[in-house]
């Protein structure tokens, strides 16, 4: 450096993809009045005696990929987040929707040669062809180079850095002719393996029923880069965690006051879905495990499958596709929602409402604490969630966070998110015998069924994780059928209603009867039943 040395200041912090302080990071300024190396504190803090002007950083840590950027240290502006990525394999594809016909990229972060296959999860697992073993010529080639700052909003744009947008070295695959959901398994020479979603929607539609994959939930609960609608909601705070249950405002404050901004940062699809990971040995039978799983992809498989088993074909479509227009419902009878649909936009609530109560649509609510929140949407690919302040919808006596922003989904669903009952397991119990619903399941007034689950992370039956109930709110001839066993009164109802224009919802107000379609008798004959009765 130059013969004076100025002081060390703060320069920035350097965090991995879940915003995690990384320490003992060597950092290497590179600049026109010579070099300087340093390392990274325990908070992930980087000190340096800088002058200004423009650098060149070199950040290299064991067990990380190894980058350079050009940076410049303007007065007056917050540390800088550097951001490496950690040797863990990931993917995603992109877009993370299609339809049959189009091309995707898949796109992977790999320290190793790995090799690719493409699978549709159905009621069995078929393999659709292997796509080949991937290494380029170059050391660490597949290594994805990811942006500094915070890429919750941004997106990654993997394989657009460092290959120049040469085609020759982006990987492209056709989405197959038939409608489903998909998953890349790859898998690296060491063994190491990771697993990634693709929604097929169909060019044309196939049939009468289309069924929505909850891919906005999913990127409201993606934590990739370290943020979610769950950690950091409204914006990445000043610097990286340390200690999860001392920084993060989820665990610091009390109740849902995490929710406390009047904005939050937007959250983009561009992003590789951890929480979607399925092992690539897991069969449909098996039991969900892990906490994020049984309200996500793994837990919609589980319907997906059981449709195929019972013979009624479905075309699947992502909830971004139904905000975008490329579902059109007037050319399907029939609606499905599953699991966990918690955030939709007001163009897809005000397009299904109408559908329902003005064309005569059927829709099957088959989840639980569904359509609880409005997004917006900024492009295709980037979602702000309108959480609002939990505090202001408690003191206007509002059922949701979608009440506070356009009406409660009760209108629509017939029922609602409350806390009671959230994270218990149950059966249901009948309260209506007399509806076609049960019909040749033998349940009387007052029977139990739906104790079978193959939902781990809130055992006890179909009635659980998050469940929905009736409210002011419900349209005035809803029929409430069944209600489950929760604590604190905290059942799902299942409910059924019709509208004058021949339309007809049927809701199970459950996050877990997808789970328990497979492996509960009676709630896959009351399923059938409604499906029967809505195609006829």
């Amino acid at each position: 450096m130059s013969a004076f040395t100025p002081a060390e200041q703060l320069v920035g912090y350097v965090s991995d993809e879940k915003f995690v302080a990384l320490d003992g990071v060597r950092v290497e300024f590179v600049g026109k009045e010579g070099s300087f190396e340093t390392e990274s504190r325990a908070t992930g803090a980087v000190y340096a005696p800088l002058l200004g002007g423009q650098y060149r950083v070199t950040l290299r840590k064991d067990g990380f990929g190894a980058k350079s950027v050009d940076f410049a240290m303007p007065p007056g502006q917050p540390p800088y987040h550097f951001r490496l990525m950690s040797n863990t394999l990931y993917g995603y594809a992109w877009p993370k929707w299609s339809r049959t016909g189009e091309k995707a990229e898949f796109r992977v972060h790999a320290m190793e040669p790995y090799q690719l296959e493409l699978f549709r999860y159905g009621w069995k697992k078929e393999k659709v062809r292997s796509l080949g073993w991937w290494d380029e010529h170059g050391p660490l080639a597949n290594q994805q180079v990811t942006p500094d700052g915070d890429y919750s909003q941004t997106g990654v744009e993997w394989n657009q850095r460092g290959y120049n947008n040469n085609a020759v070295h982006r990987q492209f695959v056709e989405a197959p002719g038939v409608s489903g959901l998909y998953y890349f398994h790859a898998t690296g020479a060491s063994g190491a393996s990771f697993t990634f979603p693709w929604i097929v929607a169909p060019s044309e539609p196939q049939g009468p029923v289309a069924v929505l994959a909850s891919n906005i939930n999913w990127n409201a609960y993606n934590s990739f880069g370290g943020r979610s609608n769950y950690i950091n909601a409204d914006a990445l705070p000043s610097r990286p965690t340390v200690n999860s249950r001392l920084d993060l405002k989820r665990y610091t404050q009390p109740g849902k006051s995490f929710y406390d901004s009047a904005t939050y940062a937007p959250l983009s699809f561009d992003r590789p879905e951890p929480i979607n990971h399925i092992d690539a040995g897991e069969k449909i039978m098996n039991p969900i495990e892990g906490r994020a799983a049984c309200h996500i992809a793994a837990a919609e498989w589980r319907l997906l499958g059981w449709m195929e088993k019972e013979n009624l074909p479905y075309d699947f479509y992502a909830e971004t596709q139904l905000h975008s227009g490329a579902l059109d419902l007037s050319r399907y009878r029939v609606l499905v929602l599953s699991t966990h649909p918690e955030y939709w936009s007001r163009q897809m609530y005000e397009r299904v409402k109408r559908w329902v109560f003005h064309e005569g649509g059927k829709l099957i609510y088959l989840g639980g604490n569904g359509l609880n929140c409005e997004v917006v949407f900024h492009g295709e690919y980037t979602m702000e969630v309108k959480n609002g302040n939990c505090a202001e919808i408690a003191s206007a006596n509002l059922e949701s966070r979608f009440h506070l922003q356009v009406e409660s989904e009760a209108n629509l669903l017939g029922v609602v998110f409350t806390e009671a009952g959230a994270m218990t397991g149950a059966p249901y119990q009948v309260v209506d015998a007399r509806h076609w619903a049960f019909k040749g399941t033998e349940l009387k007034e007052g029977a139990i069924f739906g104790k079978g689950s193959l939902h781990r992370r809130c055992p006890g039956g179909a009635s659980a994780h998050e469940t929905d109930k009736t409210s002011p709110s419900s349209p005035v001839d809803v029929r409430v059928i069944a209600r489950g066993m929760n604590q604190d009164n905290g059942g799902a109802e299942i409910i059924h209603y019709k509208t004058q224009s021949g339309g007809e919802v049927f809701s199970v107000g459950s996050i877990a009867w997808p789970s328990s379609v497979l492996v509960d008798k009676a709630v896959s004959r009351i399923t059938k039943n409604v499906f029967k009765q809505f195609l006829k």
